[in-house]
């Protein structure tokens, strides 16, 4: 019987709609190839030079980026920035902070459904929604009323993670996240800790099946303003949202995901002044990943071991005792893609 309910759920092959992706900047055009498919959204950052993290998607249109770790609105560098998507991967220009010559940068990729249509399911109607019911990934934009309202996100079941900006005027990139509940929340741009109990954001209400709720504040509904949502469901096999507990050691905390992850993104949510970090799988590609990036800052890579991880076949464990990762008795919020699933829809483990 559990492998039949596997047969239904799991994806086998998350490389279809997510996977990192490193390239050289070489300081004019680049075409990025080598993914098993074409972006919808796509998140840059230079390893090499201090520069801001750039996302693009495909609902917003090429050329247009925001940056997670500062509050700007987006801008459109045209051709200078990421330029097009490709079947396999996509092109960017001479903008230095993708594409500078010389430097090592990493991309992380997400399969979403194209540029997307408007969706009605809410009081405020979308301008589009890209939503993959398979991946669990869904990319909105609409425009904020200042009032208490729902977005539609097209996912057919609940997100457990949501993720604000305006693209029009410089507000933070505010976080609903399951683990610490729609009464609260993060700031992607910030190393602070928990915000709330605040009804601004997220109107106290939990994401439902067909919408997420937005408060009054200027982050996730401001007046007049445009806004883009990235809502995130969990997906066998493919992406897992919790939280755990650090214990302090070396012989850290162990995270069950029931895949091999390709990404981790996480922050201590019980304290502040801690920052977010990022791992992946291509950096440095081996046990231990030392090699961290922080989306609430513009700095390269650092190759501190200060908050190593090991990327296990069913999860991911904490290898360092530094109170960013692994803090004893401190609670950490995760969010996390698969590489491969631990056991396939056949019910047999992967390799």
């Amino acid at each position: 019987k559990r492998n039949i309910d596997m047969a239904y759920t799991t994806i086998d092959d998350p490389t279809v709609y997510f996977d990192n992706k490193l390239y050289a900047g070489n300081g004019g055009t680049t075409n990025v190839t080598g993914l098993s498919f074409e972006p919808d959204m796509t998140w840059i950052k230079n390893r090499s030079a201090a520069g801001d993290h750039e996302i693009y998607d495909k609902v917003r249109g090429v050329g247009y980026r925001i940056y997670p770790n500062a509050v700007a609105a987006q801008d459109d560098l045209g051709s200078q920035g990421l330029s097009a998507w490709n079947s396999d991967g996509f092109t960017v220009g001479n903008n230095g902070a993708i594409n500078g010559n010389g430097n090592n940068i990493v991309s992380w990729n997400w399969k979403a459904n194209g540029a997307g249509a408007t969706n009605q399911n809410g009081s405020i109607n979308t301008i589009k929604t890209s939503a993959s019911t398979a991946s669990g990934v869904s990319i909105s934009t609409y425009t904020g009323t200042g009032s208490n309202a729902t977005v539609g996100h097209g996912l057919g079941v609940a997100p457990k993670v949501v993720i604000i900006k305006s693209t029009t005027a410089g507000e933070d990139w505010t976080m609903f996240h399951e683990a610490i509940g729609a009464t609260k929340y993060l700031v992607l741009n910030s190393q602070g800790g928990v915000g709330g109990p605040a009804a601004g954001p997220f109107n106290n209400t939990a994401p439902t099946s067909d919408v997420f709720s937005v408060g009054t504040w200027g982050s996730t509904n401001g007046s007049s303003q445009t806004l883009v949502a990235y809502c995130f469901a969990e997906k066998q096999g493919f992406s897992k949202f919790g939280s755990y507990l650090g214990n302090g050691s070396t012989n850290g905390s162990f995270i069950y995901t029931g895949f091999s992850p390709a990404l981790v993104i996480m922050k201590c949510s019980s304290s502040g002044a801690t920052p977010w970090l990022i791992w992946d799988n291509k950096r440095p590609g081996y046990n231990v990943t030392n090699l961290r990036l922080r989306p609430n800052t513009n700095d390269d890579e650092d190759t501190s071991t200060a908050d190593p991880i090991d990327l296990l076949s069913n999860g991911f464990k904490c290898r360092g005792s530094n109170d960013d990762s692994n803090k004893a008795g401190s609670s950490f919020i995760y969010m996390a893609f698969a590489e491969s699933p631990f056991v396939s829809s056949t019910g047999i483990p992967t390799t």
